[in-house]
């Protein structure tokens, strides 16, 4: 692997593109996870500091790139920063404002969820690194053995939480603690850690064996100290976190403010059109059954894999073919971007599936990630549509773009400066854009639309839960009630062909993760809005809109917060 060599640093920077890319190396120093993910550091065998000091750590380096900003933007005068560096500008205060934000809330003092945790990014750090060489197996066996360090920095800022009364809520708590069962096993030797160190040279065998067992421990001790010293001290907090928590997070995840009312007002609106659309579905594949008896039959009935092993190679043969198709007719996918990699997930992952990026060197691809909850047979309806989500032409095409064209934008540009909106965004449009262009047959079309129904489901019940509020008079559950979870999840499994486990793993998920899950449908709007006022512009100068070149600027801007990325796709 080639490392990216930081920039210099002797002379202050002076645009806020080089500001960017000195913050990401900056930020690779103090946190591994980043310099892991980017591949920024061969061989970093350090684990992540999660204390309250690693932290302000990272919050000084924001303060001091903040202030940094300040100074080129002052610098530039009357005629102000050209098109390119002002977008990277504005990125830039934006993300880096809301972190000071949340860390001065004390977010990070009770980081307790079932997916995308401390806890999970440390263990998710070992799937991202290089097992090719004895060196790389000796790299990942002292990180590996670098667990406890991890945790008990993390420990530490959960510590400090509870000294401030910042809580997680006890169903993250217990959530997680089950997760953990999972980590450790039952039999000494046969867990998670062991199983990826299987594959070692036999002469480092004992050693990565012994690391294995120290990761164990430490995920143990964390277990033990989440059961009888905090969860006890959490009882009692609620599972929502209010409007302040949740516009801030929103916030976070999105890079837009919310109108909390005025969203939940069209995500019921999105509700009832999608419902009636699988209303009318359902009657084609099993006449006079409502949408989840159609998916139910399915289950059953429908074309499915058998096999982990077997789905894992049905996924990677449709993102291949899908790449075959796409390029050249409705995208121009450059060679690195062309390799992508089906995964089976960890045991004690979340429900839902996820995409991982690639290395900004391309030498680890991107991954799509499948958990498989146990289960031996994979529906296919329910597969095609998350697998154009999380492959191609979704999270796939646009993240591995921003990786390709990284040295025309910043490093910070196209990997830690996104957020979900723009991300989870793109990747819904991307199943949409399939549909639109006649790839989905009746069956897949349905899991399109259990997709969609899931996701606007989302942008109800997550503010519904959190901000309490009233259930529409039109619902067919509860009308004029408040939102609880448990209402929540009636109302999911309702509008739902996804399994019992799979609802209830995704309601602890909205609870422990505010705002987030709205993301993708107000990431999607955007798109779309983007997408018809560049249409009508090029109209109004009689010219043809090319729905390809469009795609590939699109997915050629780097990240931006919603508003900003709106407006930028109307301009192309």
């Amino acid at each position: 692997m080639t490392q990216t060599p930081a920039p210099a640093t002797d002379r202050p920077a002076t645009t806020p593109r080089e500001l960017a890319d000195r913050y990401v190396h900056r930020l690779a120093d103090l946190d591994p996870g980043v310099a892991t993910s980017l591949g920024l550091r061969p061989h970093d065998d350090r684990v992540p500091d999660y204390s309250p000091a690693g932290q302000e750590a990272k919050d000084d380096l924001d303060r001091e790139t903040l202030a940094a900003l300040d100074r080129i933007e002052a610098s530039a005068g009357s005629d102000g920063l050209e098109p390119l560096e002002a977008r990277c500008a504005t990125l830039l205060r934006e993300r880096l404002g809301v972190q000071l934000e949340a860390s001065a809330a004390g977010e990070h003092l009770r980081a307790i969820r079932n997916i995308f945790s401390p806890a999970h990014a440390v263990r998710q750090l070992l799937t991202m690194m290089p097992t090719s060489t004895p060196e790389d197996w000796a790299c990942l066996g002292r990180r590996m053995a670098g667990f406890p360090q991890a945790y008990d920095s993390y420990v530490e800022s959960l510590e400090e939480g509870r000294r401030r009364g910042l809580f997680a809520a006890p169903l993250q708590v217990e959530t997680v603690i089950g997760q953990y069962d999972e980590w450790v096993g039952t039999e000494p030797g046969q867990t998670w850690f062991h199983n990826l160190v299987a594959g070692a040279p036999d002469e480092q065998s004992g050693d990565l064996r012994a690391a294995a067992d120290t990761a164990v421990r430490a995920v143990a001790d964390l277990r033990d100290y989440l059961r009888t010293t905090y969860l006890p001290a959490a009882q009692g907090t609620p599972d929502e976190v209010g409007r302040e928590r949740y516009l801030l997070n929103a916030r976070r995840w999105m890079g837009a403010d919310l109108d909390p009312e005025e969203t939940y007002a069209w995500g019921w609106q999105e509700y009832l059109r999608i419902n009636a659309e699988m209303q009318e579905l359902a009657g084609e594949i099993l006449p006079g059954s409502t949408p989840v008896e159609a998916m139910r039959h399915l289950d059953d009935h429908g074309r499915s894999v058998e096999g982990v092993e077997q789905v894992r190679q049905w996924l990677q043969d449709m993102m291949d073919r899908a790449i075959r198709d796409l390029d050249g007719t409705h995208f121009d996918i450059a060679e690195p971007i062309r390799t992508v990699e089906a995964m089976i997930a960890p045991p004690g992952s979340a429900a839902a599936p996820y995409y991982s990026r690639p290395s900004m060197d391309f030498s680890r691809p991107g991954r799509t990630w499948l958990p498989t909850m146990g289960r031996t047979t994979f529906p296919v309806y329910d597969l095609v549509s998350t697998w154009y989500h999380e492959g191609v032409p979704g999270h796939h095409l646009q993240l591995a773009q921003w990786v390709h064209v990284a040295p025309q934008l910043s490093i910070y540009q196209t990997s830690i400066g996104s957020s979900s909106g723009a991300t989870e965004g793109w990747a819904l449009y991307a199943e949409r854009l399939m549909d639109e262009l006649g790839y989905l047959d009746t069956e897949e079309r349905m899991g399109y639309l259990d997709c969609q129904m899931m996701r606007a489901v989302r942008v109800v019940v997550d503010l519904g839960m959190h901000l309490g509020l009233t259930i529409p008079e039109d619902s067919p559950i509860a009308p004029g009630e408040t939102w609880t979870p448990q209402l929540a999840a009636e109302f999911f499994a309702a509008h739902s062909g996804r399994p019992q486990d799979f609802i209830d793993s995704e309601i602890v998920r909205y609870l422990g993760w505010p705002g987030q899950a709205i993301s993708y449908k107000l990431g999607e709007r955007a798109w779309l809005a983007g997408r018809e006022a560049a249409r009508k512009a090029h109209e109004s100068r009689g010219e043809t809109f090319d729905l390809k070149a469009w795609h590939m600027a699109g997915l050629s801007l780097g990240a931006l917060g919603l508003d900003d990325l709106e407006r930028e796709l109307g301009r192309l």
